[in-house]
């Protein structure tokens, strides 16, 4: 789908840069002022060939259940409030799900379990997340993918994870602020959310925290005030694990209702007033 031809939420438009490089992508990425312009660059990033080649196939393809929509077919968006206080991170830009409907952790199985844990916390103002246009609303959280566009198989690749870091790295320093948890879903997540950490020059624990469901670790964002932009021991962020939302987690029990929603409600439980 074209940037500025009418998608819901589409953040891009027709004159957007265009990234297509690794280098284009830090350049970018490094230059945003604000989300707005993470969202727009990033939705028609190009610096990954084998996944611009997947996700664009998918997109002509189709699912038969899906065969008369239209697929979005690019790198997934963001979604969520500016200034969170909860930042969901976990690999969401499914082939059939995001990666349809332009909007993350919407349209599959991943999404209706991930949406409707964050109604039933309060950080969402709906159940369901269905499609782009469908009004979902979140309350004091945002969510993004650490690599946005679908992999082959779901598995991204080392140069594309590094290639689409610098992305997560915007979005970490530019809504970070007011931030007390990083909730991260899967260990990819995990992985992804603390070598962002130690880029922005976060203190994180050694031997690096190892990924569990329920597991907490607290790393410390840089205060301002002091030299170099510290000022005393940091402000403290949870990173929470849990299992990915999946079907390969979900439909076996690895990961249920209840497990999902306690580590939900840790999250709530962690934000300060």
């Amino acid at each position: 789908m074209p940037p500025g031809t009418g998608w819901p939420l589409d953040p891009s438009a027709p004159g957007t840069p265009v990234a297509r490089t690794p280098a284009d992508v830090r350049r970018l990425a490094d230059g945003a002022a604000g989300l707005a312009q993470v969202q727009a660059a990033s939705a028609v990033c190009r610096a990954c060939p084998r996944l611009v080649e997947h996700r664009e196939a998918t997109a002509r393809a189709k699912r038969r259940a899906h065969a008369h929509e239209p697929y979005w077919g690019r790198p997934v968006p963001s979604l969520g409030v500016e200034d969170p206080r909860v930042l969901v991170v976990g690999l969401a830009p499914a082939a059939h799900g995001g990666n349809r409907t332009g909007r993350v952790f919407t349209g599959d199985s991943s999404g209706d379990w991930i949406v409707a844990a964050l109604h039933r916390a309060g950080l969402a103002d709906r159940a369901t997340s269905v499609h782009a246009a469908d009004g979902l609303a979140l309350h004091r959280t945002r969510i993004v993918a650490p690599v946005r566009c679908a992999p082959p198989d779901n598995r991204p690749s080392t140069t594309e994870r590094d290639t689409c870091a610098p992305w997560l790295d915007a979005e970490l320093r530019l809504c970070a602020a007011r931030l007390d948890v990083v909730l991260a879903l899967g260990a990819f997540a995990h992985a992804s959310a603390l070598a962002a950490a130690r880029r922005a020059g976060w203190d994180v624990p050694r031997p690096a925290p190892r990924f569990g469901h329920g597991a907490e670790a607290v790393l410390r964002a840089p205060s301002p005030g002091g030299p170099g932009g510290h000022g005393g021991p940091g402000r403290p962020v949870v990173l929470l694990d849990s299992y990915h939302v999946s079907r390969q987690n979900t439909a076996t029990g690895r990961l249920t209702r209840d497990m999902l929603d306690a580590v939900v409600a840790r999250a709530v439980a962690l934000v300060r007033s």
